[in-house]
């Protein structure tokens, strides 16, 4: 499917096309691809900034190979799970076709983060490793993938918010044509505004990013400075993350809610999380325990060595 997406404010617009290749018949969609680069860049990341944070490079990539596929059905499990009518038939009965059909979009990054943080409690229970640490590491994997996934939702022209005359604002027939079959256009004039360009919407998936890259710079710096304690930088990101995606998830016309309730899922967690995030920092400002040392090369061949 072929979109043309404007930013008439910025004098910018773009023809997309969700269909990246086609493979042995089969379409390659860009949402994956971008996902999967993502993953890559994000891993990449960590890898180098393992032994920083004491934790063997090695070791780490070990767990990505659980890690990343089970954030991948993390991500989407949590989505069906909150819009489960998308994924059910006239009959009632659950269309598993769907469901798993990842490729047509419809990931909740809050899925992906609560499995990946279980399977890295999990691998460093059973490898004796340092939750903590791999934690610390692991958010700015989160940061990159997440920055970067969210340019799948605009080649997919979705997660984006209400209306506004910004001059960053993102016009499209096929967001006029969504808002108005969602009964969100007070008229007929406003569903011709936004195909003249005069009205937009927010450009949400754009805001998260920024936020994402944001985030990323910031923890780096505080990294240089120094890590009071074990899980300060992971800390920091669920903060940070949290209050990010309460804000911008109030904008968006595409929220998952609290089975049917009229709360947004994604600002329950993001505020909970936040919140929780602050507590447990407190506690460990508190407790005044030292951040493990960076991991020194001769420590990390003795420890290769040793295995």
């Amino acid at each position: 499917m072929v979109n043309t997406v404007s930013f008439p404010g910025l004098g910018l617009e773009f023809t997309l096309n969700r269909v990246a290749v086609q493979l042995f018949g089969k379409d390659i969609y860009w949402y994956g691809v971008i996902i999967a680069c993502g993953f890559l860049l994000a891993a990449l990341c960590c890898y180098r900034k393992a032994a920083h944070f004491g934790v063997d490079g090695d070791k780490l990539m070990d767990m990505l190979f659980f890690a990343v596929p089970l954030s991948i059905l993390g991500a989407r499990a949590y989505y069906v799970i909150f819009y489960l009518s998308q994924y059910v038939d006239a009959d009632g009965s659950f269309n598993w076709g769907r469901a798993i059909a990842i490729w047509d979009g419809g990931m909740a990054i809050y899925g992906g983060v609560i499995m990946a943080v279980i399977t890295v409690a999990v691998y460093c229970k059973v490898r004796h490793q340092s939750f903590w640490n791999y934690a610390d590491v692991g958010c700015y994997g989160l940061l990159i993938g997440q920055a970067i996934g969210r340019w799948g939702n605009f080649v997919n022209v979705e997660a984006y918010g209400g209306l506004t005359t910004l001059p960053w604002r993102m016009c499209s027939a096929s967001i006029a044509n969504e808002l108005m079959g969602k009964g969100l256009l007070e008229s007929q004039e406003m569903y011709q505004n936004i195909l003249d360009g005069t009205v937009g919407v927010h450009p949400t998936f754009l805001y998260e990013s920024l936020w994402n890259v944001l985030g990323l710079v910031l923890l780096v710096l505080l990294a240089r400075k120094g890590r009071k304690f074990d899980g300060q930088i992971f800390l920091c990101y669920v903060i940070w993350y949290g209050v990010g995606r309460t804000i911008i998830e109030g904008m968006r016309t595409d929220s998952l809610y609290f089975f049917g309730t009229g709360l947004r899922t994604s600002q329950m967690v993001g505020i909970v999380s936040a919140a929780v995030a602050l507590v447990v920092m407190a506690i460990q400002f508190k407790r005044g325990k030292t951040a493990t040392p960076p991991l020194e090369k001769e420590e990390k061949e003795q420890e290769i060595n040793g295995n």
